[in-house]
């Protein structure tokens, strides 16, 4: 008798168990299922310097967003910028373009096309080093990179846990890569951050840089992380959901309220 109700309550602890390891797991899951951008217009525009394997990643990201049901244009050119009316019809826009340049009409066409709610989404120097002269365009995306002390060094990526769905079931990962020293717009909403050592320059020693984060260009959604510096990247489970989710939360903005999450980072004292 005793025997049997031992086994029983050991049978009963494996599959409580069971049932509380992997139900984060399958709602994550069913999560992932439920990306439907329903026939939404998405821009992919990708090119500048070739180290950072452009087509690569917006091919990929290309072949996702039409796995989710997005309707996607793809082109290596940014004098789509330029024609306002043409930008207005797209819902989002994923960009993969380091350095380079913009005319003053590409410029204007797409802050204006953010600013009226299409959104603007994309990684590492592909959006957070693009246009180096363009102050206006590192104004809407709320960042832009000045250096990666080291080159490819470990670091640790930590999740900021303020309850965004961006993050949900994704916990702090290490990885070997570029680490973005970014200068950053102190009112965007950080979803990951990165901690640099004095290893390679003392006077960094412990600065905490944002690595994940998602603001608003006037009704336009932006979303940038800055991991992505080769395509293998792309294959890290962590990451590749971060910009996934970011992805298709930023095409949004046309068809969902303003998110009331804005608060300054320096109070008043």
């Amino acid at each position: 008798m005793h025997l049997t109700t031992n086994l029983y309550l050991s049978k009963t602890v494996i599959i409580f168990f069971i049932v509380h390891l992997f139900t984060p797991l399958i709602h994550a899951q069913q999560s992932a299922l439920k990306t439907d951008f329903e026939e939404k217009k998405v821009l992919v525009v990708y090119g500048g310097w070739e180290g950072h394997q452009p087509e690569k990643f917006s091919l990929k990201i290309a072949a996702w967003l039409k796995e989710h049901n997005a309707e996607v244009t793809v082109t290596t050119s940014t004098t789509v910028y330029s024609d306002e009316k043409a930008l207005k019809e797209f819902d989002l826009i994923i960009q993969h373009i380091t350095m380079s340049k913009l005319t003053n009409a590409e410029s204007k066409g797409l802050l204006a096309a953010v600013k009226n709610g299409t959104g603007l989404a994309g990684c590492h120097g592909g959006l957070g080093d693009s246009f180096r002269n363009n102050t206006d365009y590192q104004y809407m995306v709320g960042g832009q990179f000045v250096k990666h002390p080291g080159g490819e060094v470990e670091h640790q990526v930590n999740i900021v846990p303020n309850g965004d769905p961006i993050t949900q079931n994704i916990s702090d990962f290490n990885l070997k890569t570029e680490q973005y020293y970014m200068h950053v717009d102190p009112n965007i909403k950080v979803l990951a951050t990165t901690r640099f050592s004095d290893e390679h320059d003392e006077w960094i020693d412990s600065a905490v840089v944002p690595v994940v984060w998602k603001k608003y260009f006037g009704n336009g959604r932006v979303f940038f992380c800055s991991i992505g510096h080769s395509s293998d990247l792309f294959d890290i489970e962590e990451v590749w959901t971060l910009i996934t989710r970011g992805t298709f939360w930023a095409a949004q903005g046309k068809t969902s309220p303003k998110e009331k999450w804005l608060t300054p980072v320096y109070a008043s004292f």
